[in-house]
């Protein structure tokens, strides 16, 4: 990874996240949207992310976006304006690479320099590698939530992860 950049996002960082992203919607049960959301939703949203101040970082080598993640409000109520949520989303051909464990790292910094005291990671219960990236990195198993999305026919699992900050 010599020639890998983190960088904060930019607004020209909007087509390739939508591109990755798309991937995980089609190919995936590491979220759970059903059908893969347009450059003006994603804008829109990490739009918002910007206006809070929130930590967002794209992953670049040789000039192309192969990955980011961020950290935002785990839920919209002003009690929980101190938890976060992640998310970490790479590229197909970076999966494997060390990459997500670089840009969990680098949140986690960035999340506590914001402010940030709890991170919640949400994961589908099937998504092992997140799991396990996770709790190298100090999460501890907080809950575990049966059956409780329908993608691709089958009835998924949700895993609660947490790490004070």
């Amino acid at each position: 990874m010599s020639d890998l950049v983190l960088r904060p996002f930019s607004w020209g960082d909007i087509p390739a996240i939508t591109a990755i992203y798309r991937h995980y919607v089609e190919t995936s049960t590491a979220t759970f949207d059903l059908e893969a959301p347009g450059h003006t939703y994603l804008a829109e949203k990490f739009g918002h992310m910007l206006d809070a101040g929130h930590p967002v970082i794209i992953a670049e080598r040789g000039g192309e976006v192969i990955g980011y993640a961020y950290a935002s409000t785990y839920r919209p109520r002003p009690a929980y304006r101190f938890t976060c949520e992640d998310s970490i989303y790479l590229r197909e051909d970076a999966i494997g690479s060390g990459l997500g464990r670089t840009l969990l790292t680098e949140l986690i910094v960035q999340s506590r320099t914001f402010g940030f005291k709890q991170m919640i990671a949400v994961i589908t219960g099937e998504q092992d590698r997140s799991i396990a990236l996770h709790e190298k990195l100090g999460f501890r198993h907080i809950g575990r939530h049966e059956k409780l999305g329908l993608k691709f026919d089958r009835w998924l699992d949700i895993v609660h992860m947490q790490l004070a900050l």
